[in-house]
């Protein structure tokens, strides 16, 4: 067992990172999978050692995880109750309302609270939040980092959770207490993240990275090295290195170097067109897009099958129905699970309103909201409540089109019809009689 954190941050003689810091001054154990996994990260392939915090140094990653978590944030969750008449309606006085849709906790808004807790789901595969109570009914919900958070069997098999908090010492939440959302998972209680499972296809993103700045940083030049046809002394191969130095790097990019007699430049390694940097670097954003879900030109990758349309439409729809909702639902079912109780889930439920994205498309939303009025599926109030427009008189009746008629009906007129026609001929003659 190592004792504490400089110990072992002195025997792999490197300095530890935010997460890794967490740990100072505990008693870190083999066991201990939370502070191996932060100091280490996972192994790629490439070399590189891929962590979250390295993670989100890719702009793919930074876009994909910003994109996916305040869309879903953006989103209104509201609870909401079942009428008998198989209807619903929004349950305001519900007290988990406030909670979930304004106020999680009193130092976060519901906006940065789902926020989080996506981003959690995205880079840990798990989100985790504590439920405070009171009386019996949830009052608040506290986000914890997941890196702060390790997951323990009992002898059952059933989970146990243990927190670390920036002060004190680590303590149990009860399961009734916590409120565990796992992303993606293949046994229904942890979920995978993907950036563990995915750590070949984010350190080749690096080592990418890597390779293009070491390129810019040598001024676009490939490697070069001097054959001397001569045995030169140790003073005379530090002034030839510090010479080189001198003309090398893109800052010096454009100095001519002089060579002495018997000097002769070599180029070694591979160049970065023959090495297909560029490409190789576009792959990494559609491989990074591919692990999140995210089509590429969300995050500005375009191609000529990206282009503003009706192609693209159909890509956001795929991008709402196979990404977005397979984070709302799991929010949804966790939410009714762990913050209602068994009868409060008889009448009240808790949902996304993924009709919000319609706000950002005026042209559809108004056409949504035409339909579902001319239907008569919604009242003309509603449909201006949706839009904060205030009530009208006589708006809350449901109205339909009159202009579908029967065929055979076609050319026929009934009795009320016929009444209203001898009418209307009759106002037409002043001199005329009643009609019968």
């Amino acid at each position: 067992m190592i004792k504490t954190l400089s110990q072992a941050l002195g025997a792999a003689a490197t300095k530890p990172s935010a997460s890794v810091g967490e740990w100072l001054g505990r008693t870190i154990k083999l066991s201990d999978g939370g502070f191996w996994s932060a100091f280490s990260g996972a192994q790629s392939s490439s070399g590189k050692s891929v962590s979250v915090d390295k993670a989100m140094r890719l702009s793919t990653v930074w876009a994909c995880v910003r994109i996916i978590s305040t869309s879903v944030a953006g989103l209104p969750l509201s609870i909401y109750r079942r009428m008998p008449d198989g209807s619903r309606e929004s349950a305001r006085d519900f007290p988990l309302y406030d909670v979930v849709h304004t106020s999680p906790n009193e130092d976060m808004a519901a906006f940065h609270f789902w926020q989080a807790v996506v981003a959690s789901m995205l880079l840990w595969g798990n989100a985790y939040c504590e439920i405070h109570r009171s009386a019996g009914r949830v009052i608040a919900l506290d986000f914890l980092m997941p890196s702060r958070v390790d997951l323990e069997f009992d002898d059952d098999g059933r989970l146990r959770y243990f927190f670390r908090p920036r002060k004190g010492a680590r303590r149990e939440i009860v399961r009734q207490n916590m409120l565990h959302i796992p992303a993606f998972t293949l046994d229904g209680r942890v979920g995978l993240s993907a950036i563990r499972y995915g750590a070949d296809v984010f350190g080749s993103a690096m080592s990418a990275d890597d390779a293009a700045n070491s390129t810019f940083r040598n001024g676009m030049m490939p490697t070069v090295a001097f054959s001397v046809d001569k045995t030169l002394n140790p003073a005379q191969r530090v002034e030839f290195r510090e010479y080189v130095k001198t003309i090398s790097g893109a800052l010096n990019a454009g100095k001519s170097p002089v060579l002495e007699q018997g000097v002769k430049p070599e180029m070694i390694g591979i160049n970065p067109a023959d090495a297909q940097l560029l490409e190789s670097r576009g792959h990494s954003v559609e491989e990074i897009c591919r692990w999140f879900g995210v089509p590429p030109w969300m995050v500005m990758k375009t191609d000529k099958g990206s282009n503003w349309g009706t192609g693209l439409e159909q890509q956001q729809i795929a991008f709402l129905t196979y990404c977005i909702m397979s984070f709302t639902s799991p929010i949804e079912q966790c939410v009714n699970k762990w913050c209602m109780t068994a009868v409060d889930r008889i009448n009240f439920y808790s949902e996304f309103s993924l009709e919000a994205f319609l706000r950002a498309d005026s042209t559809g939303r108004a056409a949504y909201l035409s339909t579902m009025a001319q239907n008569g599926f919604i009242t003309r109030n509603e449909g201006r409540r949706k839009d904060n427009m205030p009530h009208m008189p006589g708006g809350d009746v449901l109205t339909v089109q009159s202009n579908l008629v029967p065929l055979e009906q076609l050319g026929k007129q009934n009795d009320g019809q016929a009444v209203r026609a001898a009418l209307m001929n009759w106002l037409q003659e002043p001199d005329s009689t009643s009609p019968e």
